[in-house]
């Protein structure tokens, strides 16, 4: 198969007219060698307008766009240590905001031959965070480069993927007359022992980054977001590049904003998938502790962490409830259920991410204890399992293979034989299996790839850290498959379709296949909810590489271990942290304003009433006289008419959509279904023990 591009898309074309528009009094530029002062020959980068006249421009942009006008361009400038040199550097960032999966390598590809076609300007270094992310935008250059040179009259552009074992290429890059892009990770230049700053002898003594200088390159950004460190910026400085162009759909810093399509826009237009949430959790089971480590956070000089525990409600029922916590805080008093005697928190360490109790627990970030993580994977692996199945089944006839992907907790409990999820995803799979006829006869082993961490030669071969299994050459050609060649791994005649990985694939990879994502970890702050999405919510494609704008078909099941509605609150949490709240804040109360407020029965158990109790209940002298007999009689008649369920495994699928207020929220589209029992697997504790104490 072969994928089919589509120029005529309004918000692509609109993204791409507002970085050409900031650059309108521009004449062309011929390419024509120029000397710098080291003596250094090259067809290098340059604009004749001003910074007052791009800043006029870009606030023209910014209106036309509905965006928050910028005062002043934003630089990097003036005196940068640069690798123990100083250095005369200032140049302007430009910043397009787009969600995931609506285009955006291929949006800033044609926006380089747009100002080529425009103005002249020819080298172009993209810079992105990782290898994954570098394989990926090679591989949409190669798969884009009829299509493109068709829509611009065949320009003469070479691309390449930066190689410190080819330094010649940086003599290319400086005298080459045509197009020049070249993509670079990061880290190959963000170092004093990178070959890019030693003389070479292939270039009669130069240093390499002498000869990129001199061409005042133009960077884009992919995922700038990972490139803020003060070590990154003074790499990115050392370039000495004419401007940049900022990349993501998660920017820290959106310098000088010139373009943004949000989630939300994405989902109302109809291109990105809808998603629906399968929640998996462990209910009735509050014998056990649960703790769960959410994030860790340190704000105004403070450490807090935000937990998942069982708390007592007000209903006398126990359910999961998020909690934050400082040091010090007592766990029975937070949940108010003895079950959590000892737990008071002793240490909050934000660098182990972890957080420790007096009573010697530990907990890592992302990590839990007090539940059945074996039975919760499997419940998981199962419902991935038979989506799959099942979707495939129904895509078929469309001719769109179905993809699933697997973000898992530890890359041993995969990549090791004996691993947890390994395990259980073959004998899952084994047993699923044969409730299907098209999948009877077919072998696990044959529907797995698995792509984790890498480590590199200086060279940059790559050599895959296979976790001592001794399987490296299965892992390289699984790299091939996953990041190198797409098209192979959508067809029907590669059986591989489940795909499984740490953290490598969170960002720079993704597939319009991806109908599946099952989240075998805990979202924490290094990989968030909005990243885990984003690989698979391009809109699907089928075998002739056709994209497929069908609404039934797009749809994205995340299948999470945690409850949906606690899943899209923190998916919604994170779209607040981007975009703002949009609710109003509470309005302040006089402190000093007090009053005497007298008692009337009637309202005793109205919600208000119980608003307010909980409010001043701590400052409040009471007595209590209790009928011991009734209370006993009360109770023994309200035991005997509840039903007591045993521990298990539930699951809840719900559908994310978006309402009139542009919030995302969980629309129930099933009731909570047991998948596994755990009654007997667990002591049952002593209640006489418990009431005694």
């Amino acid at each position: 198969m072969q994928f089919k591009f589509e120029s005529n898309q309004q918000f692509q074309i609109q993204a791409i007219e507002s970085i050409a528009k900031l650059f309108d009094g521009q004449h062309f530029v011929t390419g024509q060698f120029d000397l710098n002062m080291d003596g250094l020959t090259a067809i290098p980068n340059s604009l004749e307008v001003d910074n007052d006249t791009i800043l006029k421009n870009l606030q023209q942009v910014q209106t036309d766009n509905d965006l928050r006008l910028d005062e002043k361009l934003l630089c990097i400038d003036d005196n940068i240590p640069l690798l123990g040199e100083k250095t005369d550097v200032s140049f302007p960032n430009f910043s397009v905001e787009m969600e995931t999966g609506t285009g955006k390598t291929y949006v800033y590809l044609r926006t380089i031959l747009e100002l080529f076609r425009r103005y002249g300007l020819r080298k172009f270094i993209i810079v992105v965070p990782s290898v994954a992310v570098r394989e990926g935008v090679i591989k949409t250059l190669k798969i884009t480069k009829d299509h493109l040179r068709q829509l611009y009259d065949n320009p003469p552009y070479r691309f390449y993927a930066y190689d410190s074992s080819k330094i010649s290429q940086v003599r290319q890059f400086a005298y080459s007359d045509g197009i020049e892009i070249v993509v670079m990770t990061i880290d190959s230049f963000n170092r004093a022992s990178n070959r890019i700053y030693q003389t070479m002898d292939q270039l009669q003594g130069d240093i390499p980054i002498h000869f990129i200088q001199t061409t005042r390159p133009i960077l884009v950004l992919d995922e700038p977001q990972n490139m803020v460190s003060e070590l990154r910026v003074k790499a990115l400085a050392a370039l000495n590049p004419l401007f940049t162009l900022r990349y993501s759909a998660t920017h820290r810093v959106p310098y000088n904003l010139v373009y943004r399509l949000t989630p939300t826009e994405a989902y109302e237009q109809g291109l990105v998938k809808r998603i629906e949430v399968d929640g998996v959790l462990q209910e009735d089971d509050v014998n056990k502790p649960l703790i769960r480590v959410n994030n860790i956070q340190s704000r105004k000089n403070t450490l807090t962490a935000r937990l998942s525990v069982h708390k007592l409600m007000r209903d006398n029922t126990v359910k999961e409830q998020p909690i934050t916590v400082r040091l010090y805080d007592d766990l029975s008093e937070k949940t108010n259920r003895p079950e959590y005697s000892g737990y008071i928190v002793d240490e909050i360490n934000p660098y182990n991410d972890l957080v420790r109790f007096t009573n010697g627990v530990e907990v890592q970030q992302g990590e839990s204890k007090g539940e059945d993580k074996e039975a919760i994977f499997e419940t998981q692996i199962r419902l991935t399992i038979e989506e799959h199945f099942r979707k495939q089944e129904r895509l078929k006839s469309s001719k769109i293979k179905v993809l699933s992907l697997f973000f898992i907790d530890k890359v041993d409990n995969y990549a090791q034989e004996t691993g947890i999820i390994r395990q259980l995803f073959i004998r899952c799979f084994d047993e699923l299996k044969q409730k299907y006829t098209n999948w009877k006869d077919v072998d696990v082993e044959s529907v797995q790839a698995a792509y984790f961490a890498q480590r590199r030669t200086r060279s940059g071969d790559i050599i895959y850290e296979d976790s001592n299994t001794g399987e490296a050459q299965r892992d390289v050609a699984a790299y091939d498959l996953i990041m190198k060649d797409k098209e192979r791994l959508m067809s029907f005649d590669e059986p591989t379709c489940f795909i499984f990985s740490h953290s490598a694939l969170r960002e720079g990879w993704d597939s319009p296949n991806v109908f599946q994502i099952c989240t075998l970890n805990q979202t924490a702050s290094e990989m968030k909810k909005r990243q885990e999405i984003g690989r698979g919510v391009r809109l699907a494609v089928d075998q002739s590489g056709n994209r497929v704008y069908d609404a039934r078909v797009n749809v994205l099941t995340v299948v999470a271990n945690e409850s949906y509605a606690n899943y899209v609150e923190g998916y919604q949490s994170e779209m607040r942290e981007a975009y703002g709240d949009k609710e109003s804040l509470p309005p302040l109360v006089d402190k000093r304003k007090r009053g005497v407020a007298k008692l009337q029965k009637e309202y005793m158990m109205t919600p208000e009433f119980i608003e307010l109790w909980e409010r001043i209940k701590h400052k409040t002298r009471y007595a209590v006289h209790v009928d011991t007999n009734l209370l006993i009689d009360e109770v023994v008649t309200v035991l005997d008419a509840t039903e007591i369920r045993p521990p298990r495994i539930t699951v809840t699928k719900a559908i994310v959509q978006v309402d009139d207020d542009q919030i995302f929220s969980a629309l129930q589209m099933s009731g909570a279904k047991t998948m596994i029992d755990l009654a007997g697997r667990y002591p049952l504790p002593n209640l006489v023990d418990t009431m005694m104490h």
